[in-house]
């Protein structure tokens, strides 16, 4: 069985290359160290918030918090941080290439794009 090839196909003579459809990559980028701090300060709150309930629950003469259940919370609050901010990035990525989509249609069939605005409010 021969090995599968590694090159990409060849394009038929007088063929372009379809750009592409995914966001840039620097809101990308932006979009995943968005995520990632989220979960770090969703961690940060749940394992406080954990923390101060199990210290207070174990009474004033007790030394420490509770033990594994301030990581856990921890844990649940950075899953649950990093979840709700990944939803608003995958949102955001759409809107701005669907926004781009438009854009670019419009010039293609010759009208002027739709006005966007700046976060002043003014037209651009």
């Amino acid at each position: 069985m021969p090995a599968p090839s590694t090159t990409p196909p060849e394009r038929p003579p007088g063929s372009t290359a379809l750009p592409s459809a995914a966001p840039p990559t620097a809101a990308r980028a932006l979009a995943v160290v968005a995520i990632v701090v989220a979960g770090i300060c969703g961690g940060l709150i749940g394992y406080g918030v954990v923390d101060l309930q199990a210290s207070a629950d174990a009474g004033p003469d007790a030394d420490g918090g509770g033990g594994l259940a301030p990581v856990v919370g921890g844990v649940v609050g950075a899953v649950l941080a990093a979840v709700g901010v990944a939803v608003v990035a995958v949102l955001v990525l759409r809107a701005m290439t669907e926004w781009k989509t438009i854009e670019e249609r419009a010039r293609a069939e010759g009208r002027e794009p739709p006005p966007s605005r700046n976060v002043s409010g003014r037209r651009t």
